[in-house]
């Protein structure tokens, strides 16, 4: 009981305060621009608190899911001189702006304050040269690798991303060598894995045998392994529910050998056989020097690490919109209070607090009606047309945008209720 209620207050609080902190960027650029606001309200349905402020009401509901301004004019065009439909556009845009903007910064700033102090960050310079791969007899130990094609090494995962660019095509290395800056061409080591598509879950958390997620078009999915499949037999063999032993099962068997997965699912032992994909992976063989856990270092590559972090929230908006990512992958309130129910330790909450505040902000300004994104493409039409567009128009553009969201929102809820239940 103790820990459902930890959980409730937790999950209560976080959609609370992101929400707050977005309907408070509306609000304030909103009061800047002289616009009048009726009321300021955080959740939706029934009040439970209210204060009536000089011009504003302030509202807390019941529903925690949500929140709006009620600004004079947004919803209904008014006379009222100081109406959101009498302001001119460039003050419209700030004010449906401001929301998504201030989610971004937060997370981007707490993100980049808890990278920070947590160090324990690799640097570029080169501690190790294996034997047998392609840095041997090219590198050195001591040597600082600055670009690769051209691209600047900051962190140890840019190396990574080099690499898998690279498709095992020769690189062009710039190296510092005691003191002095030289370019070098490196074939980096092809080495094989296999790959199912079956994702069990984070390392250090209590990982089991059961599938948590599915990479889209992978064999496991084309095959018909499902989210929430424990794998109790690779090729009969008895993983005792350890996720690793599945691993090594997987590795033992031959490249070209197709897997057996006996699974139980919902009460039923159920055999599915697919063909793993086998992944080509590169490597320079060179191991690198962990950075110096100083205030400075910990700035430079916290603020570099804020900056990858950013990029791969723009990345998987761009896999999700060109198909990479299915929309089953898509995490809604019900999933989102799952995580933040699992959330060990308050560092690890603020994490996710971070990382939730980023995606809301860059999903809410995605030019589609009615976020808030699609209203600043509508207000641009305006200014391109030099007259707005009729009111009855732009209600039933944001109607039509407003059901699809349902829409949505309902099939994730569902993928939700699945991986969860």
């Amino acid at each position: 009981m103790i820990s459902f209620l930890i959980s409730a207050i937790k999950i209560i609080f976080l959609l609370g305060f992101l929400i707050f902190i977005h309907e408070g960027g509306h609000f304030l650029v909103a009061k800047l621009c002289k616009i009048k606001v009726n009321e300021f309200a955080i959740g939706f349905g029934p009040k439970i608190w209210q204060k009536q402020g000089k011009e504003t009401k302030y509202t807390l509901r019941l529903i925690p899911l949500g929140g709006f301004n009620s600004l004079e004019g947004e919803e209904q065009r008014s006379d009222d001189e100081r109406s959101f439909s009498k302001a001119s556009i460039p003050k419209r845009i700030a004010i449906v702006l401001a929301g998504g903007l201030v989610n971004i910064v937060f997370g981007l700033l707490v993100y980049f304050i808890l990278v920070s102090c947590q160090g324990g960050y690799i640097s570029n310079e080169i501690t190790e040269v294996m034997q047998g791969y392609g840095s041997e007899n090219v590198l050195q130990t001591g040597d600082k690798v600055l670009k690769i094609n051209n691209q600047s090494i900051h962190l140890k995962s840019d190396v990574t991303e080099a690499l898998e660019k690279s498709n095992g095509q020769e690189l062009t290395i710039l190296i510092e060598r005691n003191g002095n800056k030289e370019e070098v061409k490196i074939s980096p080591t092809e080495i094989k894995t296999k790959n199912t598509g079956i994702y069990f879950g984070t390392a250090g958390s209590d990982l089991q045998a059961k599938i948590v997620a599915l990479y889209p078009g992978s064999p496991a999915e084309k095959q018909g392994l499902q989210v929430n499949d424990v794998i109790t037999k690779v090729n009969g063999i008895e993983t005792n529910n350890d996720p690793y032993k599945v691993i090594e099962l997987l590795n033992q068997a031959s490249n070209e050998e197709k897997i057996t997965f006996t699974v139980e699912r919902k009460g039923e032992t159920i055999d599915i056989t697919l063909q793993p994909e086998i992944i080509s992976t590169y490597y320079l063989g060179v191991s690198f020097k962990e950075a110096e856990n100083t205030i400075l270092n910990n700035l430079y590559y916290g603020f570099w690490d804020t900056a990858d972090f950013t990029v791969s929230i723009v990345d998987n908006l761009k896999m999700l919109f060109t198909g990479k990512v299915g929309a089953n992958q898509l995490m809604g309130p019900i999933g989102i209070s799952d995580m933040v129910a699992k959330t060990d330790g308050i560092a690890d909450f603020i994490y996710l607090l971070a990382l939730i505040s980023l995606s809301l902000g860059v999903t809410n300004l995605l030019p589609f009606p009615p976020l808030d994104g699609g209203k600043i493409v509508i207000y641009l039409i305006e200014a391109i047309r030099r007259k707005p567009i009729s009111e009855k128009l732009e209600i039933s553009i944001q109607m039509a945008g407003f059901a699809v969201l349902i829409l949505l929102s309902l099939y994730v809820t569902y993928n939700d209720i699945l991986r969860i239940f």
